[in-house]
């Protein structure tokens, strides 16, 4: 069999982010530009904006294996188990269409282990930092592969499973891992996303401010405002999504619900700086993807930006999109940051499935606050505040970029029979 021929779809999702735990009301709060992002207080630090998610944390398991595990593995085993819940699968049984040993369970990270090591310092901290306090549980739930670990044990998945490291680029990367591996022939069936739990690091606040990269506002709600002229930086969020791939005759054969086919991707380097982005080399990772797809800048309907609110950033992708789209006066231009803060490894894939609703509701959902657009971020058919309705929506372009110059594009087309 010629797996590389094979075409890969989309049948689940699950998610939890800072505004929803289920797809259904996450759009929903998209096309109302409804953001919860509020105000945290971190030990260390002080206050922060950020976005935390709220989700039944004992739904799919027990809360003795919560807090044996992480925060991560919790996020992504709700999600592993709501995206096959929406994709009507069950796995483990005789009757289940995919063995277990033949599912694969790919997870993007921006980091992990930041959160558990800190606690365990602050716990030690108060027996004059003797080691003899430290959990023996640290060693399992520092390791990369722990939340996708995490999700295979709660599963019964024997398949294989690994984090994808991609900085905030993980999400995507993770999307494309699994296709890869159907195409491959590597497994029958993958669950693929994403996850963070940023929020419970200090570091990665500290380390934002230190950078001048971390945003600040009267009003949590408003402090993400990616292409904004008084933008000052990035919300951590934390959150988490995962998808359901299949081949298309498999997913046809048992009669799946096909949110979309992947159709395009790319991952590139800037290989430039640890931190700045670069708009050239964005630019042709669009490119790439595109010419994989077999696609013009003119067939993208919705264009998903990974703007995160630094200046620079924005500034960059705005210039690799002009580079890209100055000839597709049909392509609308949205941020999904805006609305929930940046949630890292989790960004692109929850950035997706906000837009994927939008092929049966031909909406494009607004960015937020944009109380004054940046004259270097005024791209054409940028949507401010309002969702835009379209004729009919039938191809998304996603990007996401991470630090160390990873880029990272994916494209997902309306399944037409």
């Amino acid at each position: 069999m010629n797996y590389n021929q094979h075409r890969i779809v989309i049948t689940g999702v699950g998610l939890v982010s800072p505004n929803a735990d289920n797809l259904r009301d996450y759009r929903a709060k998209l096309l109302a530009g409804t953001s919860e992002i509020t105000e945290i207080n971190l030990r260390y630090f002080g206050q922060a904006p950020a976005g935390i998610c709220h989700f039944d944390e004992t739904r799919y398991r027990k809360k003795k294996e919560n807090k044996r595990g992480t925060r991560a593995g919790c996020i992504g085993v709700y999600c592993a188990h709501e995206a096959l819940r929406d994709a009507r699968l069950e796995i483990g049984n005789d009757q289940a269409p995919y063995q277990s040993s033949r599912i694969g369970v790919y997870v993007g990270l921006t980091e992990h282990g930041t959160v558990e090591t800190e606690n365990e310092i602050f716990n030690i901290s108060h027996y004059n930092y003797d080691t003899k306090y430290w959990t023996h549980h640290h060693n399992p739930r520092t390791v990369l592969n722990n939340p996708a670990g995490e999700i295979t044990m709660s599963l019964g998945i024997t398949g294989p499973h690994y984090a994808i490291g991609a900085a905030c680029a993980a999400g995507n990367a993770s999307l494309i891992q699994g296709m890869q591996m159907l195409q491959l022939g590597e497994v029958d069936m993958a669950l693929a996303g994403g996850i963070s739990e940023s929020t419970g690091s200090f570091g990665i606040f500290a380390s934002f401010k230190a950078q001048g990269a971390l945003a600040e506002a009267e009003d949590p709600r408003q402090a993400c405002r990616p292409f904004d002229l008084e933008r000052n930086g990035i919300v951590v969020s934390e959150g988490g999504c995962m998808y359901v791939l299949e081949r298309l005759d498999q997913a046809r054969e048992r009669g799946a619900r096909i949110y979309g086919e992947i159709v395009g991707h790319c991952i590139n380097s800037d290989a430039r700086d640890f931190v700045l982005p670069y708009d050239q080399r964005q630019a042709e990772c669009m490119q790439q993807a595109l010419d994989r797809a077999g696609l013009t800048a003119a067939d993208i309907d919705i264009l998903n930006t990974h703007a995160t609110g630094t200046r620079q950033g924005d500034i960059e992708e705005c210039k690799a999109i002009r580079q890209v789209f100055a000839h597709a006066p049909t392509t609308f231009i949205n941020n999904t940051k805006s609305i929930i803060g940046h949630a890292m490894g989790a960004a692109g894939v929850l950035e997706l499935a906000g837009n994927l609703p939008a092929f049966q509701d031909n909406l494009v959902h607004p960015t937020i606050n944009v109380n004054q657009l940046d004259p270097e971020c005024a791209l054409p058919n940028l949507v401010i505040n309002t969702p835009v309705p379209r004729p009919a929506i039938s191809t998304i372009l996603n990007n996401s970029f991470g630090m160390v110059g990873i880029n990272s594009v994916i494209i997902v087309q309306k399944y037409e029979k």
